[in-house]
């Protein structure tokens, strides 16, 4: 069995942002999902801060909503378990949740601010207090 990668076809249709309603179907899910998810994941991101910046921006009113919809749709496909290559597999699960949220970070960036920046780097100094004790 080959190892499976994703297209640049199948990155950007996952993140076009949906329309308002799934937007907020979305953002429902990834406030129950995320942390979970990124505890699994943990291990196996390179930019762990960055996805919680990600987080922090896509939930915040005063970010762009083209932005905001395009965070969370990356996000969405990061968190909900509908997934090219299923992320229980070692090593290669997360490597199309890593591609998808890479291209939308690498575009987006420049919205993430540095009250967002703050509170990601805050819970992740708690995140790993937490998992510590």
């Amino acid at each position: 069995m080959g190892k499976k990668t994703i297209s640049e076809n199948e990155i950007n249709a996952i993140l076009s942002p949906a329309d308002m309603k799934q937007q907020q179907q979305q953002e429902k899910k990834i406030r129950s999902k995320f942390w979970p998810t990124f505890k699994n994941a943990l291990t196996q991101l390179p930019f762990a801060e960055d996805v919680v910046t990600a987080y922090f921006c896509a939930l915040d009113q005063n970010t762009p909503t083209h932005v905001r919809g395009v965070l969370l749709a990356a996000l969405a496909y990061f968190v909900l378990p509908a997934d090219l290559i299923p992320d229980f597999i070692a090593m290669i699960g997360f490597g199309d949740d890593v591609a998808v949220l890479t291209v939308a970070f690498s575009t987006l960036k420049k919205h993430m601010t540095a009250e967002q920046r703050d509170a990601a780097k805050k819970a992740l100094e708690e995140f790993k207090s937490e998992k510590v004790e």
